[in-house]
C-alpha cells in the first residue's frame, strides 16, 4: 500500500535500503547515556555530535571522550552545537567553556568545537532581545551522534536529565553509508557555523572565531550573504541522489531510510525535505483505502503545525492517538520568568486542539494522552520529550512507518530551527513489532484527557499567558 508514498519520497529525499536488523531501538534515558557512552570508549575514527547543547556540568561524558581521545591517537572528535543556547550561561560556566579545554589538550586538528548563531538574529533583535528569550529566533536542533559507522538519532540534548529522568526516543542505525550521509550535513553546517578556540587568557575561557575558512561570511555581518551561500551548499545534500547506498546495499533489503532535513533559516527558496516528507505520509492516510489504519503522533511540547493537525483530523485511520506532556511533565515547568508561561500555553494549545476534533465528529476515533510520571522538581518526578509518528496499515497488528529525529513539528521548527530526522519504512514484521513495542512503552505513563479536564481551576489559562503568545507571534517568535 506504501508503493505511492516510496516514489513520492524518492522525488524528494536521499533513500538508504538497508536491512531492519540494522536499526535498535533503545528505551530510557539510561540506556541512550550508557551505549553513547560505550561507543564514544570503543570509537575507534570517529565521533561527530550534533546537538543543541551539552549540559555545562556534563564533566563524566566529557571525561568518556578525554579518555577516548588519550586511548586512540587517531580518534577525531567533532561537535556542533547552537551558539546562543551553548552561550547562554557566558561569563559564568558553559557549554562553550565546558569543550574548550579539549580544544587545548588534544589540539585542533583532532577536536573541532562549532557553534551555528541564526541569521534570523542580527542587529537591533540581537542587540536588546535578552539572552534565553532570543533562542526564540531559531536555533541549531539537530541531535546526531555519530560514531564510526553507527549514529544514534533522536531528540535528547547530551545533558544530565536526558540521561536520567526526561523521556525521548533513541534509534541507532548501523549503516556506514546513513552515518557517513548525517556526518555530511553535520560538516556542513558546521562549515557555516563559529569556531570554538580556547582562550586562557580571558575569563570565559574561549573565543568564538569565524574562519577565513568557512563556506560564507558570518550571518552577524552579512546574513543575506549567508544565507545565499549556504543554501547552495545545502540544496545539493537533501536533494535525492540515484544510488544513495549502492556500495553498501545487500542483495535483499526489507527497510528503507529516508533523512529528512528542515533547515528553513539557510534555505532560500525552502527547499527542506521534513514538512513536505510529514504531509506526504498523512495526506496517504486521508485516502478511503486506509480507513482501517491507525496512527500515533507524539510530542512533547504540543503545538502541532495547523497542516499536520487538519491532515490528521481528516485521516480516514479508524485509530488516531496524540501523546503529550502535561503540564506536570514539561520541561518548563516551574521555570521563572517568559519560560514559565510556557506549559499553560501548551495547555491552551492542546485544549484547542481536542475541541476541533469535536468539531470534526472524531471523539470516538482521535484521543489526547497526557504523559505524567510523578510531577517535574520533586522527587522521582520525570519530564517527556519524546516525538514521532507511527503508522500502522490496514489489516496490520504493528506500524510499518515510523518519523524519529529532532524536530517538534512546530510552526518554529519550520520557520526557525536546523531540523535533521529519519523517515523509516520497512516490510519486516521484527521491526514492526518492535517499533509496536516502543509505541507502547510511551504510552504507559500517559492517560486520555478530554474537554472536561481542562475546566479544572488548575488547568485554566490566564491573561497573561495569552498575552505573551500573542507578542512572541508579534515579534517574529515562536514556541
Amino acid at each position: 500500500m506504501l508503493g505511492g508514498l516510496s516514489n513520492e519520497l524518492d522525488r524528494l529525499a536521499p533513500r538508504f535500503n538497508i536491512q531492519a536488523s540494522q536499526i535498535q531501538i533503545l528505551k530510557t534515558p539510561t540506556d541512550f547515556y550508557e551505549t553513547l557512552k560505550s561507543k564514544i570508549l570503543n570509537a575507534e575514527r570517529r565521533i561527530y555530535l550534533s546537538t543543541l547543547y551539552i549540559g555545562k556540568e556534563e564533566h563524566a561524558l566529557i571525561s568518556t571522550i578525554r579518555h577516548a581521545l588519550q586511548t586512540n591517537p587517531g580518534l577525531k572528535v567533532a561537535f556542533l552545537t547552537d551558539a546562543l543556547r551553548g552561550t547562554r550561561e557566558t561569563p559564568d560556566p558553559s557549554c562553550a567553556s565546558l569543550l574548550a579545554p579539549l580544544i587545548a589538550d588534544f589540539g585542533s586538528e583532532r577536536v573541532e568545537v562549532r557553534m551555528f548563531h541564526t541569521p534570523n538574529l542580527t542587529g537591533l533583535r540581537k542587540r536588546y532581545i535578552p539572552k534565553r528569550i532570543n533562542e526564540g529566533w531559531g536555533l541549531q536542533h539537530m541531535k546526531l551522534y555519530g560514531i564510526d559507522d553507527e549514529v544514534i538519532l533522536s531528540g535528547a540534548n547530551l545533558s544530565n536529565d536526558y540521561f536520567t529522568n526526561r523521556q525521548d526516543r533513541y534509534h541507532i542505525f548501523s549503516s556506514k553509508d546513513i552515518t557517513n550521509y548525517f556526518a555530511s550535513i553535520h560538516k556542513a553546517v558546521s562549515k557555516l557555523s563559529y569556531l570554538v578556540k580556547h582562550d586562557p587568557d580571558d575569563d570565559t575561557g574561549y573565543l568564538l572565531q569565524w574562519p577565513e575558512s568557512n563556506c560564507a561570511p558570518a550571518p552577524l555581518d552579512n546574513p543575506a550573504e549567508y544565507i545565499s551561500r549556504a543554501g547552495s551548499i545545502l540544496n545539493a545534500l537533501i536533494k535525492p541522489r540515484p544510488s544513495s547506498n549502492m556500495k553498501e546495499q545487500p542483495l535483499e533489503t526489507d527497510t528503507t531510510v529516508y533523512p529528512l532535513a528542515q533547515l528553513t533559516p539557510l534555505l532560500r527558496p525552502d527547499t527542506s525535505t521534513e514538512h513536505p516528507g510529514i504531509t506526504a505520509v498523512l495526506r496517504i492516510l486521508t485516502d478511503p483505502s486506509f480507513a482501517d489504519s491507525q496512527w500515533t503522533f507524539t510530542a512533547g511540547y504540543f503545538n502541532i503545525h495547523p497542516v499536520f493537525s487538519s491532515l490528521l483530523l481528516t485521516s480516514s485511520s479508524r485509530r488516531g492517538t496524540v501523546i503529550t506532556a502535561s503540564p506536570w511533565a514539561n520541561g518548563f515547568y516551574g521555570s521563572k520568568g517568559v519560560s514559565g508561561l510556557l506549559p499553560p500555553a501548551y495547555t491552551l494549545l492542546a485544549r484547542r486542539f481536542l475541541e476541533r476534533v469535536q468539531r470534526n465528529h472524531r471523539s470516538s476515533e482521535i484521543e489526547l494522552k497526557e504523559w505524567r510520571k510523578g510531577t517535574v522538581g520533586e522527587a522521582e518526578g520525570w519530564t517527556y520529550h519524546a516525538k514521532g509518528l507511527w503508522v500502522t496499515l490496514p489489516k496490520e497488528q504493528h506500524p510499518s512507518v515510523t518519523l524519529v529525529g529532532s524536530s517538534n513539528y512546530t510552526k518554529r521548527s519550520y520557520s526557525l530551527d536546523l531540523e535533521m530526522n529519519a523517515l523509516v519504512v520497512t516490510r519486516n514484521e521484527d521491526l514492526k513489532r518492535r517499533l509496536g513495542a516502543e509505541q507502547e512503552w510511551l504510552q504507559e505513563h500517559a492517560k486520555p484527557v478530554g474537554i472536561d479536564d481542562f475546566t479544572t481551576p488548575e488547568r485554566r489559562v490566564g491573561i497573561r499567558v495569552r498575552i505573551a503568545m500573542w507578542i512572541v507571534s508579534l515579534v517574529g517568535g515562536a514556541l
